[in-house]
């Protein structure tokens, strides 16, 4: 055999067929799709996190605030039904103006005026709750994405004529006395 043909043949098969590139490709496809999936899983989780940690830091800021003026912050009634909500830009404005929180927190994904964090604070017997306790607040996280219904660490809260579990996937609150 002359050299130039040995080296034709040699070269022809140095390379891979159009199968063997298209199984390779469909492999690292398949990958990056189960990869694309898990990462924003992760996503979800890491917004669902920072919601949680806001969450309790409005909770211990409500508390001082309780401490230094002897009741919880009134609605703003800007928002959704009257609760406060941070889609109007301020979101228990008074943590913020009193020291308490440097900023108004923000859901992750979702502020307009039904948006994902909600507060209210009710007058005392409200909802058939006990009187004597005096004005109480409800604080809630609705639409976490890692969770379908009730979060497990959700403290919840109710009174005898209302549960606000069923309304929130995290929610607590507090009575003035």
């Amino acid at each position: 055999m002359a050299p130039s043909l040995k080296k034709k043949k040699h070269s022809l098969r140095a390379g891979f067929t159009l199968i063997e590139l298209l199984v390779v490709i469909s492999i690292v496809g398949m990958l990056a799709s189960v990869i694309m999936a898990s990462l924003n899983n992760a996503r979800a989780k890491a917004r669902d996190a920072k919601r949680l940690a806001d969450m309790k830091q409005l909770v211990t800021a409500l508390a001082l605030y309780y401490d230094q003026n002897g009741q919880y912050p009134d609605s703003d009634f800007a928002g959704c039904g009257g609760w406060d909500s941070p889609g109007n830009g301020t979101f228990i404005h008074p943590l913020v103006t009193g020291g308490f929180i440097a900023s108004d927190p923000k859901d992750p994904k979702t502020n307009d005026d039904c948006g994902n964090y909600a507060y209210y604070r009710y007058p005392a017997g409200s909802y058939s709750c006990n009187s004597g306790r005096g004005a109480y607040f409800v604080i809630g996280a609705r639409d976490l994405e890692a969770v379908n219904g009730s979060h497990p660490n959700s403290p919840g809260w109710r009174c005898p004529d209302r549960d606000w579990q069923t309304e929130f996937e995290w929610v607590t609150g507090s009575f003035e006395r």
